[in-house]
């Protein structure tokens, strides 16, 4: 099979060129006929919208057809063989398998692991705090509605984790040669997602999307031989010899574990504390804190597609901004949601926090997106580990204050931010949040240092992006949760420094940030969990490149 790759073609008048007209290019990319291409796959697709009035579509094609070696010699720099490595987990459960390996937390670096567990024959448990998709969906959207609570399953607790209220945005930045990222993805598309995650170049889900496939993946894991327990809140870590060999869960019951995966998110305060007083190895990582910023879908296709806006080839416009600050912080837009809302997505009683998510369709009348400044130990006021959660809490209970103690959240245009003027209106921008905003000035409940990041950020981005500092656009705040604020130590084998047998992973260890890296990394500390398992040596599994940091991505 070839790959062609840089295949540029005219916009169509509809959503997508046909295959015919596909292969039509092809054929000519090659130099053969169209009736000789016998197979043609979409690998990549993107627009390149950079000349005024002569944008593209650029395509990566995979293609078979006769005598692949002459039409190679004869090709252009852009025509390759398909250098593919498909996934292969690494071995098979023994048949004399005594115990399971369980699984802390189903958000989706816990899927993952336990989905691939499963395949492999090991039969893993997977335990949730929280409700099943389908009983956590019905309690979140009360709370939105409602503002009441439950502590144990919301935006940031339960199957699917805090990715299922996040649109399910795929983009990753992790460089990965064994084929996990291949794998997350035909695996979400398996279990219901739609096909065109596997080549778009910035693939999404779909809130409304994402439920199903999260339930769909508990199927497979449940049908292949595994177990899923919901509202099982584990509050300690069974040891014996130096080695952690099982879990207890809130109520006392204990089970015993062939190796503990810990996918808590990074939203686990609770289980973050107990790890602590246990005298597992933590320490602070830098994280970031800001707003949701909100406006008219409209004016950023505008900005951003000029005379294309609208046209159905290219859909609703994106944006991604970073600037470096003068007071030396870096302010940048994050996990940006077209057509979305801004959602509640607090966990605690007594505070605030703020995400945001889109439907699959996109077609919403706002778009928002987080606007973050970077923090770090320095920051936090002293060494402690959990430093970085007791900082969360802080500007998350005083917005909380601010929105009158009912989970409403205070809201500034950015015209009035700008001008550090509070006022008791808004603007033409329609909070999307529930249960409500209450204007208030949002220098009340964020860093002196983030605020003025905040500031020279919004002017810089809107000579970046036309209307970014509209005087209108929204301010939501606070978003404290975009990445965890600790890493829990692991090791070469991916086992806990402190504890061996006790694997952290995923975003709330602080190895991933986003739907994929953290699914990735789920795969990973399977891999090592099994050959664990079967007295293999682990080797070195972290290979891929650097994480990312980021929640929702």
């Amino acid at each position: 099979m070839l790959r062609l790759t840089d295949l540029r073609l005219p916009l169509p008048d509809g959503p997508a060129h046909s295959e015919a007209e596909l292969r039509a290019a092809a054929a000519e990319r090659l130099h053969v006929c169209a009736e000789d291409i016998s197979s043609l796959r979409l690998s990549r697709r993107s627009l390149d919208a950079r000349k005024k009035n002569a944008a593209v579509l650029l395509y990566s094609l995979d293609v078979s057809c006769a005598d692949e070696a002459r039409v190679l010699a004869h090709a252009d720099p852009g025509v390759s063989l398909v250098d593919e490595r498909p996934y292969r987990f690494p071995v098979e459960a023994p048949e004399a398998q005594t115990a399971r390996p369980v699984i802390v937390g189903a958000g989706p670096c816990g899927l993952f692991a336990a989905l691939a567990l499963a395949q492999a024959g090991f039969a893993p448990l997977l335990l949730e705090r929280g409700q099943s998709i389908e009983d956590r969906a019905r309690v979140v959207d009360a709370f939105w509605r409602e503002g009441e609570l439950l502590p144990d399953s919301n935006v940031q607790f339960g199957e699917g984790g805090a990715g299922a209220f996040s649109d399910g945005k795929l983009t990753t930045q992790i460089k990965e040669r064994r084929g996990r990222c291949r794998k997350v993805l035909a695996e979400l598309v398996a279990h219901g997602a739609p096909e065109e995650i596997l080549w778009r170049n910035r693939p999404h889900v779909g809130t409304d999307r994402l439920r199903g496939v999260v339930a769909g993946i508990r199927a497979s894991i449940l049908r292949l031989g595994g177990q899923v327990r919901f509202g099982a809140r584990v509050e300690g870590v069974l040891e014996h010899e130096g080695r952690a060999t099982g879990v207890v869960l809130a109520g006392g019951e204990e089970i015993a574990a062939a190796g503990v995966i810990l996918a808590v998110g990074h939203s686990a305060r609770d289980t973050f504390a107990m790890l602590h007083e246990r005298g597992l190895r933590l320490e602070q990582k830098p994280f970031a804190i800001g707003c949701r910023i909100e406006h008219p879908q409209a004016l950023v296709d505008k900005a951003q597609l000029r005379d294309l806006a609208g046209h159905p080839a290219v859909g609703p416009a994106d944006y991604k901004l970073a600037h470096q600050a003068g007071n030396g912080r870096s302010v940048y837009t994050f996990c940006m949601c077209p057509g979305g809302q801004v959602i509640a997505a607090a966990s605690e009683a007594g505070g605030v926090v703020t995400n945001g998510m889109s439907l699959h369709a996109r077609d919403g009348v706002n778009a928002n997106s987080a606007l973050l400044v970077g923090v770090g130990p320095q920051d936090l006021g002293g060494a402690h580990p959990l430093a970085g959660v007791d900082f969360q809490r802080q500007w998350e209970r005083l917005a909380f204050e601010l929105g009158g103690r009912s989970f409403r959240a205070p809201a500034q245009t950015v015209g009035n931010f700008l001008a550090a003027r509070a006022a008791k209106r808004l603007g033409a921008v329609a909070p999307s949040y529930a249960p409500g905003v209450v204007p208030q000035d949002l220098r009340r409940c964020l860093p002196d240092y983030v605020c003025a990041a905040m500031v020279e950020g919004i002017q810089v981005f809107d000579r970046k992006l036309r209307g970014f500092a509209d005087p209108d656009a929204l301010l939501t705040g606070v978003e404290t949760r975009s990445s965890s604020p600790l890493r829990i130590l692991r090791g070469a084998d991916m086992q806990s420094v402190s504890l061996p047998g006790l694997f952290p992973a995923g975003e709330g260890a602080g190895y991933a940030g986003g739907i994929v890296s953290s699914a990735v990394d789920g795969l990973r500390v399977a891999e090592a969990v099994a050959l664990t398992l079967c007295g293999l040596p682990v080797g070195d599994l972290e290979a891929g490149g650097p994480t990312e940091s980021g929640a929702g991505a």
